[in-house]
């Protein structure tokens, strides 16, 4: 492991928690990075959580949650790349091309249900029957594009949490928006703000130890020239201690 690796791991080690819950099985997550390359430093998309949420109140994180099993069910434009495909299979029990495919469907949902933003191509026309929490994409005419998609990061939540998450952390070019529904950030919403950030400013935002330390991957990788190739970090702890391995 780099130099840079063994800090960021003992970094999430150091991080003050309670594992003091029954131990339960991680839950499939997947989270979205959005990217505007536009300008002189790249920014990306962070949203602010509700105050009053039990689960990190208060904090600025990436758009995500847990896979629902309709994600495998929903029509597609492109595929991921092969590699991303690869990656997504490796190191799980019960590997499947369907299931590393609803793992970025779901990183797109849920932007989608907590942002607005509908992450896609018109090209195709509009996607027909489709499955339950994605009636936006049908209504809009966008199908999701995975081919757009690249698997930057993975982390599992450490045993004896409150919630535990295997989290797999995508990214996107913003350029890949393709519709924009008003009104789903607000107050009384999941998220109450939206920020475009660039990396230095997101990392003096209030965020998650595991973000800042994705953060910190995404900048790197964007220096190496931000491509599928690059090998995709993995964090997970054993014996109370964070390990990071890599996903070649």
């Amino acid at each position: 492991m780099s130099e840079k690796g063994t800090a960021l791991a003992e970094r999430l080690t150091k991080t003050e928690r309670e594992q003091r819950w029954a131990n339960q099985k991680p839950v499939d997550a997947a989270t979205l990075i959005l990217i505007d390359r536009s300008g002189k430093k790249p920014r990306v998309l962070m949203g602010k959580r509700r105050d009053d949420l039990k689960f990190m109140p208060g904090k600025f994180v990436f758009p995500g949650g847990r896979r629902d099993p309709d994600d495998r069910a929903m029509p597609v434009f492109g595929t991921l790349h092969d590699l991303a495909q690869a990656r997504l299979m490796a190191r799980v029990q019960r590997p499947s091309m369907s299931r590393a495919r609803s793992l970025a469907l779901t990183a797109i949902r849920e932007t989608c249900e907590e942002t607005g933003l509908l992450l896609g191509t018109r090209d195709a026309g509009a996607p027909e029957a489709v499955p339950k929490g994605w009636e936006a994409f049908a209504e809009h005419g966008v199908f999701p594009d995975l081919e757009s998609l690249h698997f930057v990061a993975r982390a599992i939540t450490p045993p004896r949490r409150p919630k535990r998450f295997d989290t797999r952390f995508f990214a996107c070019d913003a350029d890949k928006i393709a519709h924009r529904i008003e009104g789903v950030v607000g107050p009384h919403a999941e998220l109450t703000e939206l920020k475009w950030l660039t990396l230095d400013e997101a990392l003096h935002e209030d965020l998650p130890t595991i973000t800042t330390v994705v953060l910190e991957e995404l900048g790197d990788r964007i220096a190496k020239g931000f491509s599928q190739f690059l090998p995709v970090p993995f964090y997970f702890m054993v014996r109370k201690e964070f390990r990071r391995e890599v996903i070649d």
